[in-house]
This record gives C-alpha cells, structure tokens and sequence, in this order.
C-alpha cells in the first residue's frame, strides 16, 4: 500500500498563496495517478485538481481553475499544489490521493477511483 504524506497547508489571508506537497512511499508499485481533493466541514469530498504522472492529463475542477496549479516532480513520486488568489471558500482539508493504474480523464475526478489516501493538510483562508 502506497503511503501518502502532505505538508504546506496553514492560515493564509485571501488573496494569499501556498503550495501543498504530497510524498509518495512504499508499495510494490509506484503511483501512476496522483491528485488532489478536499473537504470542508459538512460536505462531501471533492476534486481539486489529479494528473496522471506520465504524459499531459490532467484534471482541474471548474471552481480552481486558473488559479491552481498541480505539478509533479521527476521522480514521478511528489505532487505539488500551488494555489494562488485564495478565497474563503477554498478553506477545506486537503487530501493527497493516489492509484498504481494510469486512470482515464473521466476518472480523475471521482475519489472512489483513487486507492490510497493521505491523512490531510488543512488550508484556512481567512482575515
């Protein structure tokens, strides 16, 4: 089982930057598809952005796009999330999500797709 672990979340003002990282270790298999979801107290969880880790697919939910930006590094194992021009209601818990298949665009969006979890990083924005 892959182990997820995210870091870069905090108290930021809106308007304000930060950027998320998730780390990717263990398993028999390395990740193919990595994302980004979140929720916010009293809703159901949902995506921000997931990409898989070869080739150029990638997903941004409509609410993010322009404004985020999810990149990975060359060892394919870390993702990072770079939010800029936060808003209140970006403020959720932000969960790393990864899978060992390479997922089809339609997938990326949905969390049932995503076998692996990370334990979440909390992002406030707020004055």
């Amino acid at each position: 089982q892959v182990q997820l672990a995210e870091s870069g979340g905090g108290l930021v003002q809106p308007g304000g930057s930060l950027r998320l990282s998730c780390v990717a270790s263990g398993g028999t298999s390395g990740p193919r598809t990595m994302g980004w979801f979140r929720q916010a107290p009293g809703k159901e969880r949902e995506v921000v952005a997931a990409m898989r880790l070869s080739g150029s697919t990638t997903y941004y939910a409509n609410s993010v796009r322009g404004r985020f930006t999810i990149s990975r590094d060359n060892a394919r194992t870390t993702i990072y999330l770079q939010m800029t021009n936060l808003k209140p209601e970006d403020t959720a818990i932000y969960h790393c999500a990864s899978d060992t298949r390479g997922l089809i665009y339609s997938s990326l969006s949905d969390p049932t797709s995503f076998a692996s979890w990370g334990q979440g990083t909390q992002v406030t924005v707020s004055s």
